[in-house]
């Protein structure tokens, strides 16, 4: 369903390979949240420990985007996504056996270093590959989110039968399959350079030399990119925040207390933490969708906008009962996602294709690898303030980020 959009075989076959692989790198991404509450019943840590831990793994997600572009220029993104694909499954196959909170560090760490090199490899592969790029951008980003929702409610499920070791070694194996498909599918990964690029001059030269590397990053740093470099950063940073210890505060919350069915006890707020995620596959079509008829950044300022809105009455809608929270919960994920496709069309429109996974390296390093810092900030608010405080900064960060988009869309 996914890629019947076009009939161009070779962008099938790329977007449907992305699609899939992006898929699972947000099943996994999202999965560890709903985890959190169970590792601190299994080990005797707290908040601030938990989400440290978690920083760590998402902070490597993104660090690792820069490398994994420049490894994207030179040797393609195909053998990245599948080494991304069979690392992610041998870290889960790694946490499954965690006898402490260490390991499930050093099982989170792999699985960062695995999954930061698909978003570089996986934009910059529609942005070369791909003639029909916002459709693309606007399919991958829903593909991503039926992962991010598919995750928390693979792992919601699982849990009714099983214990979360068992759970996270079966979600090893759906990576190994996708890891195999991505070794036999076939395209032309620049076909789309000539038609969407207008022949750059950069359309064939890649990262080859340390030099290059720092010319190339001034060139984009020195820009406008710097810019979008900056909305990037507070879009992760709230993306973290708010998302990482999402489960935990619902979990609290007398609207989600948990119910006896048919001989169980289940836990409505992983339900609704799911849902709030898959409604962020709407979001992700509507900001697609939204970079073929308006400025991108002005899409970017007004969604910013919104998500401040939403983070200050996120808390009075929870007090005022269990319709007032759905309502703003889904809200939250559908704005919340909104702003992904936008952003990542205007990298595309500030750099040239030649050095475009560099590009996304840069933009993924500022959304995971420094937005892993909201995990983090998130658990230690919590620790030792409360979640109006935490609330109150996220609102900050959004605020922030329109300000940003409404200078650059100012330039």
């Amino acid at each position: 369903m996914l890629v019947l959009y076009t009939v161009n075989r070779n962008d099938r076959s790329i977007v449907g390979l992305v699609a899939l692989a992006h898929a699972m790198v947000h099943t996994y991404e999202l999965s560890i949240p709903i985890l959190i509450p169970l590792w601190l019943n299994t080990f005797p840590v707290g908040q601030g420990t938990v989400g440290l831990v978690v920083a760590a793994g998402y902070a490597l997600f993104g660090l690792g985007a820069l490398p994994g572009g420049i490894l994207s220029d030179t040797v393609g993104s195909r053998k990245l996504i599948a080494g991304c694909l069979f690392g992610m499954a041998a870290s889960f196959g790694l946490l499954s056996v965690a006898p402490s909170i260490a390991v499930v560090a050093l099982a989170l760490v792999c699985w960062g270093v695995a999954a930061s090199v698909y978003h570089p490899s996986g934009l910059s592969l529609i942005s070369t590959g791909v003639e029909d790029r916002g459709n693309a951008f606007a399919y991958h980003g829903i593909a991503g989110n039926i992962g991010t929702a598919a995750g928390p409610l693979a792992v919601t499920l699982l849990l009714l039968v099983a214990d979360w070791r068992t759970v996270t070694a079966v979600l090893a194996v759906p990576a190994v399959v996708a890891g195999l498909v991505a070794l036999r599918v076939r395209f032309d990964e620049r076909a789309a350079v000539t038609a969407t690029d207008g022949g750059d001059s950069k359309a064939s030269v890649g990262i080859s030399s340390v030099s290059e590397f720092l010319a190339e990053s001034k060139v984009l740093l020195a820009g406008p990119f710097l810019a979008v470099f900056a909305i990037v950063m507070l879009s992760g940073l709230y993306y973290r925040g708010v998302l990482t210890f999402l489960p935990d505060l619902l979990s609290g919350l007398p609207a989600f207390a948990p119910v006896e069915f048919a001989g169980r006890e289940l836990e409505p707020y992983r339900y609704a933490y799911s849902g709030l995620l898959m409604v962020g596959v709407a979001g992700q079509y509507a900001g697609g969708k939204l970079t073929e008829r308006i400025p991108t950044e002005r899409g970017i300022g007004f969604t910013f906008a919104a998500l401040a809105v939403l983070a200050v009455v996120f808390l009075p809608a929870a007090d005022a009962g269990l319709a007032p929270l759905l309502v703003v919960g889904a809200l939250l994920g559908f704005t919340l996602f909104v702003i992904q496709p936008m952003y990542q069309a205007t990298v595309a429109q500030y750099t040239p294709a030649g050095t475009r996974g560099l590009s996304y390296g840069y933009t993924y390093l500022g959304v995971f690898g420094v937005g892993s810092a909201g995990s983090a900030m998130a658990g230690v608010i919590l620790q030792y303030s409360n979640a109006t405080a935490l609330f109150g900064v996220l609102a900050a960060l959004a605020l922030g980020g329109a300000a940003i988009a409404a200078v650059l869309s100012a330039r």
